[in-house]
């Protein structure tokens, strides 16, 4: 694809993409994914609604962590279809190892260290564990914006870090001011 056929967009880093409901019958069915990272390169994300079935406790025991942290019974996310087995860390607060700060109250780490903090429960109190990630070519998202496969809305760390799983992406709608759950499969264009 030449640079000429890529639509313009603003950079959607520290963004949410809501899935449209036109997206059946894909992994990212009804999905909240946050974006970290989006430039002329391309994009990625995690999914941070969806659940593996899977607890940090069964992490720790795979990786030989002793557990005693409260975060043991957390769900561990399903963060997309690219390394499935590449585990992050999506917090708030603190430094470790190979952190890249996406704005002032999120952070993803991917080194062993945070999860060693928070088996020994001193790791961020916010925290969301997700294995794999979302990941667009250069020029595929904004192909896909365009197509209205996706809507945005600036990322709220309160959606993240405090609301309950299957509350996030209504949440995240309502920032935009109606109800994902109402809208139709087909999209039109002015």
């Amino acid at each position: 694809m030449n640079k000429a056929a890529i639509p313009e967009f603003p950079s959607l880093v520290n963004h949410f993409l809501l899935a449209m409901p036109g997206l059946e019958d894909s992994i990212f069915t009804s999905s909240l994914t946050y974006i970290f990272e989006h430039s002329e390169e391309g994009a990625a994300g995690l999914v941070i609604n969806k659940t593996i079935g899977m607890t940090l406790e069964e992490v720790f025991t795979q990786l030989e962590m002793p557990s005693d942290g409260s975060k043991a019974q957390d769900a561990v996310l399903a963060g997309g279809p690219v390394s499935p087995n590449q585990g992050f860390v999506l917090h708030r607060s603190g430094s470790w190892k190979e952190t890249l700060a996406v704005c002032d109250q999120v952070s993803i780490s991917t080194s062993l260290d945070i999860l060693r903090s928070l088996a020994a429960d001193e790791g961020p109190d916010e925290a969301l564990i997700v294995l794999g990630y979302a990941g667009w070519a250069p020029g595929q998202l904004e192909n896909e914006l365009s197509r209205n496969a996706w809507l945005t809305v600036n990322a709220d760390p309160a959606i993240i870090f405090d609301t309950p799983l299957e509350q996030r992406t209504n949440l995240a709608a309502s920032q935009l001011g109606f109800d994902l759950s109402k809208l139709g499969v087909d999209a039109g264009h002015a």
